[in-house]
């Protein structure tokens, strides 16, 4: 799959790399001078320096046969211009775009982005956030509650560490949806290994999410804090 990132910041610069690691194609569009410099010592000619509302610059980096478009700048009016323009202008199929501002989503759905992250704390918790050792954290309610995100870190005594995505018991209602290990972000399939060190970000529905942590960390302790 080929995918362009529009927006070298924290959030495009982790998302290119994991991209990078499962056999992708991408593009990372970024105009701040100083920014591009770190970017193209970390990825070379997959960076393309410019403006990502420009139609020229989208060119230079190939929309025309992009399969995703992905807008995460910081600027909500900068990711609907660049959505707008990949569908469009290039006929992307796929179009993602950051919502810096939660108000401006149905904005952005009005305007034909139908894929929208609009909460940038929780993208900024599975990257910044220091989670105590042993401890699950709740990080955010979606659909008003119906999914629920966590995080959770692994210790030696964790349950599931040394144990594959696979051989851990999780109810229809969890899912694992990434592990970071050290500074890289993993996409977890069955036959990946947990390991001590490893902060696990999983999806449940609200009732579940107890069960979720179990099977991650254990059960609570008495002096554990409390996620609810």
């Amino acid at each position: 799959m080929y995918v362009i990132v529009v927006g070298g910041g924290k959030i495009g610069y982790y998302l290119a790399r994991a991209l990078l690691s499962e056999g992708h194609e991408v593009t990372l569009v970024e105009q701040d001078e100083r920014r591009v410099e770190r970017l193209i010592a970390e990825f070379g000619e997959a960076v393309v320096v410019g403006d990502g509302c420009e139609v020229r610059v989208m060119e230079d980096a190939g929309m025309g046969r992009a399969d995703c478009a992905v807008a995460v700048t910081g600027h909500d009016e900068d990711n609907i211009i660049v959505c707008q323009m990949a569908q469009r202008h290039f006929g992307v199929p796929r179009q993602i775009a950051r919502v810096n501002n939660p108000e401006n989503e149905e904005i952005f759905h009005l305007l034909g982005v139908s894929e929208t992250v609009a909460s940038t704390r929780i993208i900024y918790s599975l990257i910044d956030q220091e989670v105590e050792t042993g401890e699950s954290l709740l990080l955010a309610a979606l659909k008003r509650g119906k999914i629920v995100i966590v995080s959770a870190d692994l210790t030696a005594g964790s349950p599931a560490a040394g144990k594959t995505v696979k051989d851990i018991y999780l109810p229809g209602e969890c899912v694992l949806a990434a592990i970071i290990r050290e500074e890289h972000i993993l996409l977890p399939s069955g036959t990946t290994e947990l390991l001590p060190g490893d902060t696990v970000i999983g999806v449940a529905g609200p009732d579940a999410r107890h069960v979720l942590r179990d099977a991650l960390v254990g059960t609570r302790s008495s002096g554990a804090r409390r996620d609810d």
